[in-house]
């Protein structure tokens, strides 16, 4: 988090990351206070974005807030301090806080990609509760409009580069403009074998060349089988871009969904039988 971020940013790269925080809000405000009602703090382990107001309400909260963290808390608080008598703030009146914490999303997913068909799965995948981290080495291929919370733009260079900073469990999803940058993707992904999900776009010829280089490269018919691609559930035909974004978000859902239902973080493995698509 930089500290220009506003608390709504840094609650949203929390989520894409699957850094845990704590969101801090004054709820109720009796006589005088230092910050109006409806006013955020976000804590992390180490940081912190927006103020309550500072001094001690702030330090105090804080202090709440890193413990819900070390405690792995799942349930909001409520918090009530007298200004003056039990901090010894000059303002003098009470306020409520509201501490409530937000745990690693389960649902983490990383596209790469910005093209039509990743531009429909982020309109697609708004709402469901996604942490979505959008890469791609063109920064003008990202939507204009504001993403929703807990999806984050990411410029690289060299997008295989960032398949380190994704947390355990995520989804991930290979739709570049270039096969040789999927499969240099692709293989960073298997490295990491992490992944619940590892899906390329293409068609049957696409996965086949991919096995066939991936399998030079020494990675094992374990590591390979877990790919999918073709991607997104059976029964869809369509090859417009929202069609296919609509298949492979269902595809998501129904694993995240069978995931959460089992307790399990173990990686997606059979092969997608899914209709051969191939890259927009």
């Amino acid at each position: 988090m930089t500290p220009s971020a506003s608390w709504l940013q840094a609650l949203a790269a929390c989520q894409a990351t699957g850094e845990p925080c704590v969101l801090v809000t004054l709820a109720e405000i009796k006589g005088s206070a230092p910050r109006e009602a409806g006013t955020k703090l976000l804590v992390t382990a180490d940081g912190q974005v927006g103020s309550i107001g500072g001094g001690h309400l702030e330090l105090k909260a804080t202090e709440l807030a890193r413990t819900m963290l070390a405690e792995r808390a799942t349930q909001a608080r409520l918090e009530s301090f007298a200004l003056g008598p039990s901090l010894g703030q000059c303002c003098g009146g009470k306020v409520t806080i509201l501490i409530e914490p937000f745990l690693p999303n389960d649902f983490t997913v990383a596209l790469f990609g910005a093209g039509h068909v990743g531009k429909e799965l982020v309109a697609v995948l708004a709402g469901t509760g996604a942490a979505l981290r959008w890469i791609d080495s063109r920064p003008d291929q990202f939507l204009a409009e504001a993403l929703p919370p807990g999806f984050v733009a990411l410029p690289a260079e060299q997008p295989e580069d960032e398949v380190k900073d994704l947390p355990p469990g995520a989804y991930a999803l290979v739709m570049t403009h270039s096969h040789d940058l999927d499969l240099a993707i692709l293989e960073k992904l298997l490295r990491r074998g992490d992944c619940r999900y590892v899906g390329v776009i293409g068609s049957d010829t696409k996965r086949a060349n991919f096995e066939s280089r991936l399998a030079r490269k020494g990675f094992t018919p374990e590591q390979i089988a877990a790919i999918r691609c073709p991607i997104g559930i059976a029964g869809i035909a369509g090859k417009e871009p929202r069609a296919i974004a609509i298949a492979v978000a269902a595809e998501l859902l129904q694993l995240r969904d069978a995931a959460r239902a089992a307790g399990t973080t173990q990686s997606a493995t059979t092969p997608s039988t899914r209709p051969a698509i191939t890259p927009a």
